[in-house]
């Protein structure tokens, strides 16, 4: 909640002010664990970024300074060098001619060609996960400029226009009514009616059960768990099925939504999305105005976060802890990529760990350390052994001898 006051008016030397208070509508309780899932992909998403923008230049090098350009474009302040030199093991760095370059290295070049390999071997599953966005949207049409937006998301490559849609020429077709470039659609031209199936649908399928909403909430939320429970007495509607009967505002229409914001992140490789994003979609799927609202409402199967101020919607049942449960082979690659960004931040970090301190120690701010005093335990032992001055008195037949001695006439 925020609280704003206004000076309105100045009477008779009295002040009178305005109490304005606001409520945040991102309110939905945070969850550590994705969060955390979040957080660690924020690094990643930007540095495969910087690798696609290298691997269009000529030679698949960049100047730093074209980088430093791009940068805005990334959310990412301060210089484009000081970023790329965190990953060693990813970017290489080289001065030419007074001028920095970025390429990449052996073991980023050799993740990127596996990745190439595995987008050239699911092809067909990229064209039936193209094909099911259009079998849910309005007319089976998308705008290729929104649908570029999200093309990460669902795992296309950047020349899916080029690679995919001439490839099946008999599912898809593209169309341009008004010759504007950004008026090009995509259009559904054959239905097939094995893929619309649902995930709810295909996972109740294969459980001998009717399609409903699974829940991922803990047994505390006692409030939101009873209206999940109201939500999802209802019979469930495919997102594939048209719109006929079904009214705005209705609870069947909100049924419907839920399975098709359920249904586009099941498609996604991260099961996750910006809300932003999805919203200029709303046209195409009939999203209700206010998206974000409209989710925060289901938490039992949507998890909303504002990280990064970027507002993100994340599937709850297809996270384990932080982890993905069912990875895509794509997302697997990436994973690889992220293990090697990691790699190279924590040998950046080292390094400068090491070079820091020897600029102390030239400076003389780090004393040397004196040498710890060793334990009198352990030289009473040392001298035991070496049959020092104690003799063997810590010795126990010595200790039984000695006290016969001391305690008996008759000893010897």
């Amino acid at each position: 909640m925020t609280a704003q006051i206004y000076l309105k008016s100045q009477r008779n030397g009295c002040f009178s002010f305005h109490l304005e208070r606001s409520f945040s509508l991102w309110s939905m309780k945070k969850d550590p664990d994705l969060e955390a899932a979040l957080h660690r992909n924020r690094r990643w998403i930007v540095n495969n970024q910087i690798k696609n923008i290298i691997m269009q230049c000529p030679n698949q090098v960049a100047p730093v300074k074209y980088l430093q350009k791009k940068f805005k474009n990334l959310d990412l302040q301060g210089k484009a060098l000081n970023w790329i030199k965190k990953y060693p093991c990813c970017f290489e760095v080289y001065l030419e001619n007074d001028e920095y370059y970025c390429g990449l290295t052996k073991r980023m070049m050799f993740l990127t060609q596996e990745e190439e390999d595995v987008k050239d071997m699911q092809e067909g599953l990229y064209a039936d996960r193209l094909a099911k966005l259009l079998m849910m949207c309005r007319d089976n049409r998308l705008n290729v400029v929104k649908l570029n937006e999200l093309r990460r998301n669902f795992g296309f490559p950047d020349d899916f226009l080029l690679r995919i849609v001439p490839k099946y020429s008999k599912i898809f077709r593209v169309v341009n009514h008004t010759g504007r470039r950004s008026s090009m659609e995509i259009e559904l031209t054959e239905w097939n009616p094995d893929l619309a199936i649902s995930a709810i649908e295909r996972k109740a399928k294969k459980d001998g059960r009717e399609p409903c909403f699974p829940c991922s909430l803990p047994q505390t939320w006692v409030k939101s768990l009873e209206r999940f429970e109201d939500f999802n007495s209802t019979p469930y509607i495919s997102p594939y099925l048209g719109l006929d009967g079904l009214v705005e505002g209705s609870k069947e229409m909100d049924k419907r939504t839920v399975g098709l914001v359920h249904e586009l992140l099941s498609l996604m490789l991260w099961k996750k999305a910006s809300i932003f994003k999805l919203g200029h979609f709303r046209r195409e799927f009939f999203f209700p105005e206010k998206l974000n609202v409209f989710l925060l409402k289901h938490p039992g199967i949507f998890y909303v976060s504002n990280r990064y101020q970027i507002y993100t919607v994340l599937l709850r049942e297809a996270y384990n802890g932080f982890e993905l449960i069912e990875k895509d082979p794509l997302v697997v690659v990436k994973e690889k990529f992220g293990e090697l960004m990691q790699e190279g931040l924590h040998e950046y970090n080292r390094r400068h760990y090491l070079l820091n301190l020897e600029k102390k120690r030239n400076r003389g701010m780090i004393m040397p350390k004196p040498e710890k005093r060793r334990n009198q335990r352990d030289e009473t032992s040392e001298q035991d052994k070496e049959g020092g001055d104690l003799g063997g008195i810590f010795d126990p037949e010595e200790r039984k001898r000695f006290y016969r001695v001391l305690f008996d006439d008759n000893a010897p």
